[in-house]
């Protein structure tokens, strides 16, 4: 079995979302006075690859320490939506539909990854349209993942495709890397949160797994 990293690095001055401050790494203990090495990490919920729950949004939406563990392990389907333009359209993904409805995962691969560290990974990568992401809610899936910040447009403020799915019941994944190296469209998907109280979001360490 190979596992292949999703996740970027978190880094001082590493992207974030627009407003949000870049996590701060300082030396809390040291070897040399102490006899033990602690770093004092301080970060925004939502930093680097990440999983939004549905308590991110919704008033009412369940936070991540409410799933079992198991929510976050699990088949996943891998869609290659490079050149889709701007949006991605129910079409892309109906092909699927029958492979969708016994996975718990979708990965979009949009190619955004590979502007990681420039400007341009804020602006023009592909979002669901609002048919696919209601046809998305009714295949009742644990995540959708991304290799860009947002399953929204970066000017939107009503959020539409992050309140479809998790309505829906499913979490979103963030700001995944790597997915070129997995080399196939299904593989197990392993993205598991922090466990913290009211868990409105958290860093994860999402690999794959492939057979």
């Amino acid at each position: 079995m190979r596992v292949v990293d999703l996740s970027h690095e978190l880094s001082p001055g590493m992207p974030v979302y627009p407003g949000t401050e870049p996590p701060q790494f300082a030396c809390g203990t040291t070897l040399e006075r102490d006899g033990f090495r602690e770093h004092r990490i301080t970060m925004f919920s939502h930093t680097g690859t990440h999983m939004d729950a549905p308590a991110h949004i919704l008033p009412d939406g369940p936070s991540l320490d409410r799933f079992a563990a198991g929510h976050f392990v699990g088949p996943a389907i891998l869609v290659d939506v490079r050149g889709t333009g701007d949006t991605i359209g129910i079409e892309h993904l109906l092909p699927l539909r029958d492979r969708l409805r016994t996975a718990r995962f979708l990965i979009l691969n949009t190619g955004t990854a590979a502007h990681w560290g420039s400007p341009r990974y804020f602006s023009g990568f592909p979002v669901l349209t609002a048919e696919a992401a209601d046809w998305l809610g009714t295949l009742r899936l644990a995540a959708v993942g991304v290799d860009a910040i947002s399953v929204d447009r970066m000017n939107s403020v009503e959020f539409p495709n992050h309140r479809c799915l998790m309505s829906a019941g499913a979490c979103i994944v963030e700001n995944l890397t790597g997915l070129d190296a997995v080399g196939r469209d299904e593989f197990v998907f392993c993205c598991l949160p922090l466990k913290y109280r009211d868990a409105d979001g958290s860093p994860v360490r999402a690999v794959a797994l492939v057979e």
